[in-house]
């Protein structure tokens, strides 16, 4: 619904009976080749240059002042002429989100988190599988070389130090989730060599001694710290951790934790629980160990990784550890933000707190 700015009724003389008059909306002045940013200000009450900076997302306009102007905007029909403002800024206003997988939930919140803070700046997000292929994540960084995207926040970084190498460091992207803070790129994630061990914890604290990992790829960093959590819970309560216990995935779907929980339960001494780096990973472990028998948790206990929102849904619902993933996708657009707007500042990585969820599956 457009907005449209209130204004104050015109002062009446004072008289026995007298009512003040309706006031007759102001006409918006429309040029020839149609509405123009001139015509946008004088509706709104403001100068030129405070509908500039509101279009083009800057904070330092008062929030009513902000909401005049859009009112104006939306009542003029006004369009910014995109092609002629990037042609005059050297900018797109368009960031690149790029994600390994669009079928993994884990991405969506942090997606959102992403977008929200985006467009609060005046930005638009264009959203890029990759598919974890170094090729296709070559070919999306060409866009910030040609100045057809102003930066970027990648969710599978590997892939890009694959593509680009010691290059990639001089472009304006930013590293969520997966990172690598030799790389020299700012980051946000969480600590994950921590929430594994609490993970694994919380399993050791419900007795369990006989404890499994399915684990992606250890190409990645994540994969590895996790691992390295796991080791070092279970050698810290004097348990020598089995490798027939240990799988390493190349897939985070269901199936791939289906498969997996039901090849380990073919094994001699068998888990008695079962640590997931993923959600979904975990919640195919869940559906895997029933096609074989197992109950959750009263045979086998199961723990994941994310917190996405079918992780309460389930029966059993899972314990996990939780990301905060809205807030890594706002951390990483609001530092991709802060190198745009100056590219030689010391930017930081982030780390975020992570919690553990407990629920029925272990």
């Amino acid at each position: 619904m457009s907005r449209t700015p209130s204004r104050s009724s015109p002062p009446v003389s004072p008289g026995a009976g007298s009512q003040p008059r309706a006031q007759t909306p102001r006409p918006f002045p429309i040029a020839a080749d149609g509405p123009s940013i001139a015509g946008v200000a004088e509706q709104a009450g403001v100068s030129v240059a405070t509908v500039s900076r509101v279009l083009n997302g800057h904070d330092n306009v008062r929030p009513a002042t902000r909401d005049r102007v859009l009112a104006a905007i939306d009542a003029s029909g006004y369009r910014v002429n995109e092609l002629a403002r990037n042609l005059r800024t050297a900018e797109s206003r368009l960031l690149l989100t790029m994600v390994p997988d669009f079928g993994n939930p884990f991405y969506a919140e942090i997606v959102r988190g992403i977008d929200s803070v985006a467009r609060q700046h005046g930005y638009f997000m264009l959203l890029c599988d990759t598919g974890a292929d170094p090729g296709r994540e070559r070919s999306y960084f060409d866009m910030l070389r040609r100045r057809r995207a102003d930066g970027a926040i990648c969710l599978d970084p590997a892939t890009i130090q694959q593509a680009l190498g010691e290059a990639s460091q001089a472009l304006p992207w930013v590293a969520c989730c997966e990172f690598d803070p030799e790389m020299g790129v700012p980051y946000v994630g969480i600590d994950n060599y921590r929430a594994a061990g609490d993970a694994v914890r919380h399993l050791l604290a419900r007795g369990h001694r006989r404890i499994g990992l399915i684990n992606s790829d250890v190409d990645y960093l994540y994969a590895r710290q996790r691992q390295q959590g796991y080791l070092d819970a279970l050698s810290d309560a004097g348990i020598a951790p089995d490798p027939r216990w240990r799988m390493n995935l190349n897939s985070l779907d269901y199936e791939a934790g289906a498969s997996a929980a039901a090849e380990l339960m073919r094994q001699p001494d068998a888990p008695s629980a079962i640590f997931a780096v993923s959600d979904t990973l975990a919640i195919g472990v869940i559906h895997g160990l029933r096609s074989v028998g197992k109950r959750v948790p009263d045979d086998v206990a199961v723990a994941g990784f994310d917190d996405i929102s079918l992780a309460a849904q389930i029966d059993p619902p899972l314990t996990t550890i939780a990301q905060p993933m809205r807030e890594l996708g706002e951390t990483a657009a609001r530092l991709l933000l802060q190198r745009l707007a100056n590219p030689q500042a010391n930017v930081p990585g982030v780390l975020l707190p992570h919690r553990l969820v407990i629920r029925g599956s272990a």
